[in-house]
């Protein structure tokens, strides 16, 4: 009985340093700049919505401006395509159309019969530049979203040749996502338990989440944006394609891909940290690599003015490059 009385006050100290080392990190954040407001971070893009109806009932709902150049994104895990805001703003009065689209299951895009993986998520990447007849196009992926862009690329090469002329890959990887990251390992497994998406209802524990994800400066609005929008997503049944990229290697099949890329990712970035995005570099035929210094892992908001301009210099032939911001 003593025994089980002292594990018992043990644990309730463990855990009242662990909240109180939250409360901490959240106080501290606080005080850091906000390069965007909270009302600019949580606005969608603006654009006219449509949806498109897949053969199993997967209905996906789209965002689409501009009658220019077609730049096509895809969003990461438990987000949206709100995520896409910035860039989209910074991009929305130049010379592109710019297409973005919630993935199955996420947000107001429904899950349909076929249920959520790689190669159902690479079909949809396909129906989508399909539907919207895109030619001579970019394809911009971030995190999960360039795992897919990736997938698309290997496994319809003949669409990814007639629709686009460049893949632009963001914070990414090609599977194998455990390998050199213990926050994954971590994180992954609290999703499975169910534990993740429970703290992450809460701001002082989902702060520590979107901490992890940002490099050097973390954002407040940010970082609350990211939570709020993480939270509302049903991870339950989104867990398959979050087991996919743990499980899943394209790594070996890179040269493969002919279309010519740009990989971008953070120097700060732990999610998926620089081994993934050189590996990248080194597998794919074309590529150019960039490395932002001090961002981490929310590359469209810690660093959108430098990926927009990334996407307004493709084309430019240049093996490596570095920006310090």
């Amino acid at each position: 009985m003593t025994l089980t009385l002292a594990v018992a006050t043990t644990l309730a100290v463990i855990a009242g340093l662990i909240h109180l080392m939250a409360k901490v990190n959240v106080h501290r954040i606080r005080a850091n700049p906000d390069p965007y407001p909270f009302n600019v971070l949580s606005r969608e893009p603006s654009g006219e919505e449509l949806f498109l109806d897949r053969p199993d009932g997967t209905r996906l709902r789209t965002m689409v401006h501009g009658n220019g150049s077609p730049v096509v994104l895809l969003h990461g895990y438990g987000v949206s395509l709100l995520e896409w805001n910035i860039i989209w703003q910074l991009l929305r009065n130049t010379r592109y159309r710019l297409i973005a689209y919630d993935h199955r299951g996420h947000d107001q895009s429904t899950l349909g019969a076929q249920g959520i993986g790689s190669v159902q998520m690479a079909s949809d990447v396909k129906a989508v530049l399909d539907y919207f007849d895109v030619r001579d196009g970019v394809l911009v992926g971030h995190s999960m979203g360039g795992f897919l862009a990736l997938v698309f690329l290997l496994t319809h090469p003949e669409a990814a040749s007639a629709r686009l002329k460049h893949c632009l890959i963001l914070g990414s990887h090609a599977g194998d996502l455990l390998r050199g990251s213990p926050q994954n390992r971590l994180q992954i497994s609290l999703m499975k338990t169910g534990i993740l998406p429970r703290l992450v209802r809460n701001q002082t524990y989902g702060w520590a989440l979107g901490t992890s994800i940002y490099g050097e400066r973390p954002a407040p609005s940010g970082i609350e944006v990211f939570r709020q929008v993480f939270a509302a997503q049903q991870h339950n049944a989104l867990l398959p394609i979050l087991q996919a990229q743990v499980d899943e290697n394209y790594y070996n099949r890179l040269g493969e891909i002919t279309l010519p890329c740009t990989v971008v990712y953070g120097g700060r970035d732990k999610t998926t940290p620089a081994h993934h995005s050189e590996a990248l570099h080194r597998g794919l035929a074309k590529s150019r690599l960039i490395r932002i210094e001090k961002a981490g892992h929310m590359l469209n908001w810690e660093a959108p003015e430098t990926i927009a301009e990334v996407i307004q210099s493709i084309g430019i032939e240049t093996k490596e490059s570095r920006v310090d911001s």
